[in-house]
């Protein structure tokens, strides 16, 4: 059937929706030039991965400890975390941070992730590597695959907890994808957000999580050769936040000023909710968007409808497209509604 199309636009004045979320960078950012500037920085609201603030974002840089966020999220994806595992002897002693696990000890998987977690062992790193993939370079790879799968396509990673190597490094906006993927996984965020981890007496050493209202995680770290790092994920008003900082001496005031910016200048906007009536017809989303107060006031929707349309409950009747100024942001189809 030969369709014409039937445009029109109408003022943002009802919820809306998609199915395709499109990278809208943010319109304001916060001053490059305070005193306790990082080195790179990204901050980006998870469900819509729109960067809020950017700032060398696409520097590759030595990431530390933050490495062991997408070691957490590869082994929650892929093994059981009930099973039991022995300590190989090859993560005995591993240098840097440590839970002190002997050889021939037994943990499950899940008390591995939080002393991963919570206390940055190293150690941990490398028995849940192991467990995983048989050998650090084969967990080593699979790392860089899943991180180009995210989006995160300027990061290379040769071992699983973030000891200092110069094929080893990130960008503050692949971090950002990365955590943001770990952080919409409920056991992640369950394991990220935990203060104190009773079974093995382990106390969270993020600060963030006792400094910052609504902060839910994520992981510090610190090299001599990376700086301080550190990714928190924060939750006020229905938005959740990601706020990656590399090399930033003052990583805790930094990241403070950058989460208060975000909460106070975007507000997450219902865009679409679930079998909405829009001029007759449904939508089968519910989406939401962070949006500026002066950005609400400038989205528009453009509809277009197939002619002659089609009779039965269920069809598409057209397509719907959601624009800021000249930006597309998603889009999704119409639907027929029940006559």
């Amino acid at each position: 059937m030969k369709s014409k199309l039937l445009s029109f636009s109408v003022l943002f004045s009802f919820a809306f929706c998609t199915l395709f979320i499109f990278s809208f960078n943010r319109v304001n950012a916060v001053d490059a030039d305070a005193a306790t500037i990082s080195r790179a920085e990204c901050v980006t609201e998870i469900s819509s991965l729109r960067f809020l603030h950017e700032h060398h974002s696409e520097t590759t840089l030595p990431l530390a400890s933050t490495t062991k966020i997408l070691t957490a999220i590869i082994v929650i994806d892929d093994c059981d975390l009930d099973e039991t595992i022995t300590i190989p002897k090859e993560a005995e002693g591993t240098e840097g941070s440590s839970v002190y696990l002997r050889a021939g000890d037994q943990y499950t998987v899940e008390d591995l992730l939080y002393g991963l977690m919570l206390r940055s062992g190293n150690d941990c790193a490398v028995t849940l590597a192991l467990h995983h993939s048989g050998s650090i370079e084969a967990f080593a790879k699979k790392m860089t695959e899943k991180a180009m799968f995210l989006g995160a396509e300027h990061s290379r990673f040769v071992n699983p907890h973030g000891l200092p190597d110069a094929r080893h490094y990130t960008t503050a906006r692949d971090l950002s994808l990365i955590s943001a993927y770990a952080m919409k996984n409920e056991k992640f965020r369950e394991i990220v957000s935990c203060k104190y981890y009773e079974p093995r007496n382990w106390q969270n050493k993020n600060k963030m999580l006792y400094r910052y209202e609504g902060a839910i995680g994520v992981k510090t770290g610190f090299t001599l050769a990376a700086g301080r790092c550190l990714v928190t994920a924060a939750e006020r008003n229905g938005m959740t936040v990601v706020c990656v900082v590399l090399n930033s001496p003052q990583m805790y005031e930094r990241t403070t000023e950058l989460l208060d910016f975000a909460f106070e200048k975007y507000e997450m906007t219902q865009l679409c909710s679930p079998d909405e009536n829009v001029n007759g017809f449904s939508v089968k989303y519910d989406f939401s968007y962070p949006l500026t107060k002066t950005e609400r006031e400038k989205v528009r929707t453009e509809i277009e409808i197939v002619s002659p349309l089609p009779e039965q409950e269920g069809d598409i009747a057209g397509q719907m497209k959601i624009m800021l100024e000249n930006n597309l942001l998603f889009s999704q189809n119409l639907y027929m509604m029940k006559k």
